[in-house]
């Protein structure tokens, strides 16, 4: 597959308005809160991920990867914690990602290597999508902490993303690859847009 170089080439058929980042930056340790919480769970996807290869056998770098992506994912989420924490909050029990639970209805579960490939574009996207959004953040944050931290988490994110559509060729073939990518691209932005506004890395707009 052609795997793009910058934000602007990012295969999102949505894209988030500057406006996006003036809604949720009205509540910077909500929006912490919420982000740390992406990075919890974008660790512990990729460790779940990393035994989870297809049979017969082990795609060569298929552990080495998903191990790196869930030790950069669990670094994210110190840093994270740590600036929420400097700055007076804390993190909340209970957290809810529609748009991540909205994505994950798209794979097709019990359906051996097609359950695995949806999974792995699926996770593709999410990092993707976090990665146009960190840039709009950097772009509109006038705490220069947060928006150097932002800028920061880009090219990990786009790393993120390109590896786990790399691991998505190791298991089915590209054309097969990229069909389902094309379908699974079509379906996030039409759930990115629909999502409730609110002061969260994936949510959608205020009303107007």
């Amino acid at each position: 597959m052609n795997l793009q170089t910058s934000s602007l080439e990012l295969p999102l058929r949505y894209r988030t308005p500057e406006c996006w980042a003036e809604q949720v930056l009205r509540h910077p340790l909500a929006l912490l809160n919420d982000h740390a919480y992406l990075e919890k769970k974008a660790a512990s996807n990729a460790l779940e991920l990393m035994n989870r290869w297809p049979e017969p056998v082990c795609p060569e770098g298929w552990v080495a990867t998903l191990a790196s992506i869930g030790r950069d994912e669990a670094a994210h989420l110190h840093s994270v914690t740590r600036l929420l924490a400097q700055r007076g909050g804390k993190l909340e029990r209970l957290h809810k990602n529609p748009y991540a639970h909205d994505l994950r209805e798209l794979v097709r579960k019990g359906a051996g290597a097609c359950e695995l490939l949806d999974r792995l574009l699926v996770s593709a996207l999410i990092e993707a999508r976090s990665c146009e959004r960190f840039d709009v953040l950097s772009r509109a944050c006038a705490d220069l902490e947060l928006a150097r931290f932002y800028r920061s988490l880009w090219a990990s994110e786009f790393g993120h993303y390109t590896a786990f559509l790399r691991l998505a060729e190791e298991i089915v073939p590209e054309r097969e690859v990229e069909e389902r990518w094309g379908e699974t691209v079509e379906a996030e932005a039409r759930i990115i847009a629909s999502q409730p506004a609110g002061p969260r890395m994936h949510s959608g707009l205020e009303s107007t």
